[in-house]
């Protein structure tokens, strides 16, 4: 790969753990689209728990994963919160990078491909006989 190419790569990397590390803290705390949908029917409190109505945020359950490490965009034992989630976002984008570049690397070319007309070996065009240079050279000369 070129060396401008790495350093696209590398630029990108870096404005990618930039947003995930410092400017993920301050996204909107407040509920997105699907949450707000799912709240609809129901009246809630300050702290968005339910206290009366019918909707279909009633029928909630805990996710299976809700106990893991990286729950609640956050990085459990960090007691931090900028720090959580801010070190759970660079590990994210670190985790997607590796499993691409892993990905791409798998899937890449494992020889150059060769233009027409050129040996394999070589990657040259084959050399031709003087008769064949000869012949090329009349035929060039009759019809200019």
């Amino acid at each position: 790969m070129k060396n401008r190419s790495w350093m696209f790569l590398a630029g990108g990397l870096l404005v990618a753990l930039l947003l995930a590390g410092v400017v993920s803290n301050y996204a909107s705390s407040h509920p997105d689209g699907l949450d707000s949908s799912l709240l609809k029917g129901c009246t809630v409190d300050a702290d968005d728990n339910i206290v009366g109505g019918s909707c279909p945020a009633q029928q909630a359950r805990d996710h299976e994963l809700g106990d893991s490490p990286f729950a609640d965009y956050g990085v459990r034992g960090v007691e931090n919160s900028f720090v959580s989630t801010g070190l759970s976002g660079v590990l994210g984008v670190l985790v997607t990078f590796a499993i691409g570049a892993g990905g791409f690397w798998l899937l890449r070319r494992r020889g150059a491909a060769q233009p027409a007309g050129t040996t394999p070996a070589t990657g040259e065009a084959p050399a031709l006989d003087d008769a064949a240079t000869d012949d090329g050279r009349r035929r060039a000369g009759a019809a200019g």
